[in-house]
C-alpha cells in the first residue's frame, strides 16, 4: 500500500498538484493566465473574485462519487482515512506551497505582470474546491472559520453526500453540485460509493437554511445528464439557491477514459438549456462566459460581485 501511495503522490505531483498532508492546493490555468496580464476565469466575471489572488485548494483527496464527468485524476485515490492535521497546520501548508508556486513568475519579467504577482503574494480567496470531497476532512467547519479569520473569502463546493457539514459550514459562497435530475440518473452520473442521493436531497434543503450566499452548480454532458430542465428545475426549488451556474462537460483529464468529445455540449446549448431553466425558476439570465462554456442565473436575493 505504501508504495502504491507513493506511486500516486508522485503522478499527481507531475501533473501540478502540490501534495500538504492529506490535502492538495494546485495553480490553475486562470491563475496563470491572470498573473500574466491575460483573463481571469468566470468567478472573476460573476463574482468578482481575482483569479490571480485565489487559492485552489482541497483539505483531502478523498471522494465518495466516482463521477463520470470528472477530469480530476479521482481513480487511483485508495480509500482511507485518519492522520487529520488541525486546520491552521493545513491552511499555512497551502499558503505556503501556493508562494512557492507563483515565485518563478518573478523570474519571468517580460511575461508577468508585475502588478499583479505582487497582488498575488497575498491571497484573497480560497476556493475549496480542487479535487475529492472537502466535507470529508471532519473539521471543514473550523477550516472555512480559519480562511476567513485571515481576511480572506471562501467558496466551499460539496458533492452534497454530508449534509450536517454543509448545515455546519459558514463559508462566503457555498457550492452544491446538481448533476443529475433524479436518484436514477444520479447513481448512473455520479456513481456514488453507496446509496447517497436521500442524504443529498437533505443537503439541497440545508443549503436552503445556510447563511452563506448559495449556488448550484449544474455540470451537463450530452447525451448523460443533459435532460428535463422541469426534473433540475425541482430540486433547485428546494435549494432555493441565489444563484444557478449552468456549465458544460468538458472533455479533459480522467472523464476522456469514460466519456467521448461528442458528450460536451456547446456554448449555445447551455444558453438554451439556462434559458429553460430561468423560465420555469424564475430566475434571471445574469452573465455568461462563452470560453467557459458557463451561465449564470440569479434569483435577485445576493449581489453579484463580492468585496474582496
Amino acid at each position: 500500500m505504501e508504495h502504491f501511495q507513493r506511486e500516486i503522490k508522485e503522478r499527481l505531483e507531475r501533473q501540478g498538484y502540490h501534495l500538504v498532508a492529506h490535502g492538495a492546493v494546485k495553480p490553475c490555468l486562470w491563475l496563470r493566465r491572470s498573473i500574466r496580464g491575460g483573463d481571469q476565469c468566470y468567478k472573476h466575471h460573476f463574482y468578482g473574485i481575482a483569479s490571480h489572488r485565489c487559492v485552489q485548494m482541497t483539505p483531502t483527496l478523498l471522494c465518495n462519487h466516482r463521477c463520470l464527468h470528472c477530469w480530476r485524476p479521482i481513480d487511483d485515490i485508495p480509500p482511507g482515512t485518519g492522520g487529520w492535521i488541525e486546520p491552521a497546520e493545513l491552511l499555512d501548508g497551502i499558503l505556503f506551497e501556493q508562494q512557492r508556486l507563483i515565485s518563478g513568475y518573478g523570474g519571468a519579467p517580460e511575461t508577468t505582470d508585475s502588478a499583479r504577482l505582487e497582488e498575488a503574494k497575498s491571497p484573497a480567496h480560497v476556493a475549496v474546491s480542487l479535487m475529492g470531497e472537502p466535507t470529508l476532512y471532519p473539521m471543514i467547519k473550523e477550516l472555512v472559520e480559519e480562511i476567513k479569520g485571515r481576511g480572506m473569502t471562501a467558496f466551499l463546493v460539496t458533492n452534497g453526500t454530508n449534509p450536517e457539514a454543509i448545515g455546519e459550514a459558514r463559508p462566503t459562497q457555498l457550492y452544491i453540485s446538481l448533476n443529475a435530475h433524479n436518484e436514477e440518473t444520479y447513481r448512473r452520473v455520479c456513481n456514488p460509493s453507496s446509496n447517497l442521493w436521500s442524504r443529498f436531497l437533505e443537503s439541497l434543503e440545508r443549503v436552503r437554511d445556510s447563511p452563506a450566499r448559495t449556488v448550484a452548480r449544474l455540470t451537463l454532458a450530452r447525451g448523460l445528464n443533459m435532460n428535463d430542465p422541469h426534473g433540475y428545475a425541482e430540486l433547485i426549488e428546494t435549494a432555493e439557491p441565489d444563484f444557478v451556474e449552468v456549465k458544460a462537460y468538458m472533455h479533459l483529464g480522467s472523464s476522456r477514459n469514460r466519456l467521448g468529445r461528442e458528450s460536451m455540449p456547446s456554448h449555445q446549448e447551455v444558453m438554451d438549456f439556462a434559458k429553460e431553466l430561468s423560465e420555469i425558476l424564475g430566475y434571471s439570465l445574469k452573465d455568461h462566459v462563452p470560453l467557459s462554456r458557463v451561465a449564470l442565473l440569479s434569483r435577485g436575493s445576493a449581489n453579484g460581485r463580492i468585496d474582496p
